[in-house]
């Protein structure tokens, strides 16, 4: 009950910050709105702790801008590789073991990596991640590993583990 109550809260705030208008009968629709979409995910049981995971709580806005760091220096990464012939396009594909324990914080980390330019998450067997990537050196491992370890701790919450 308390994740309808918070797929609902974040529902209308969401609706009320892409509307931009607040009168009365606006904001009756889109609280109409949100109830009907709660109602309807709730009987379909997709309101569960990885449909709405309330359990993550600040910590995925703490990983956030780190991804979206990452991601800015792969993009340049990639728009170099793609502009000078000179450097080498290898691709490749490799396996990396994820930490993760639940499959919510594997396709955190899985989404990750395909989020990263030049780097693909081409499937998933148990801990076991396919990646495939533009170059050998987009795979080097480091940067896997931190992410590996941040994802981790957004999994967890426990800082000793980040």
């Amino acid at each position: 009950m308390l994740r309808a109550f918070g797929l609902g809260a974040i529902l209308f705030i969401f609706w009320l910050l892409l509307s931009g208008h607040y009168t009365p009968m606006l904001i009756g629709f889109g609280l109409g709105s949100s109830v009907l979409v709660v109602y309807l995910a709730t009987r379909m049981d997709v309101v569960d702790h990885e449909g709405l995971p309330l359990q993550l709580g600040g910590r995925f806005w703490v990983y956030f801008p780190w991804l979206m760091k990452e991601i800015f220096i792969a993009n340049v990464k990639v728009a170099r590789i793609i502009l000078s012939p000179k450097l080498p396009i290898s691709p490749v594909v490799t396996h990396f073991r994820a930490s993760q324990e639940s499959d919510l914080g594997k396709a955190i980390y899985a989404n990750s990596i395909t989020l990263t330019p030049g780097t693909i998450t081409t499937g998933i067997q148990g801990q076991d991640l396919e990646i495939h990537a533009l170059t050998l050196k987009d795979i080097d491992g480091r940067e896997e590993d931190e992410m590996d370890l941040r994802v981790r701790w957004v999994e967890r919450g426990s800082k000793r583990d980040r």
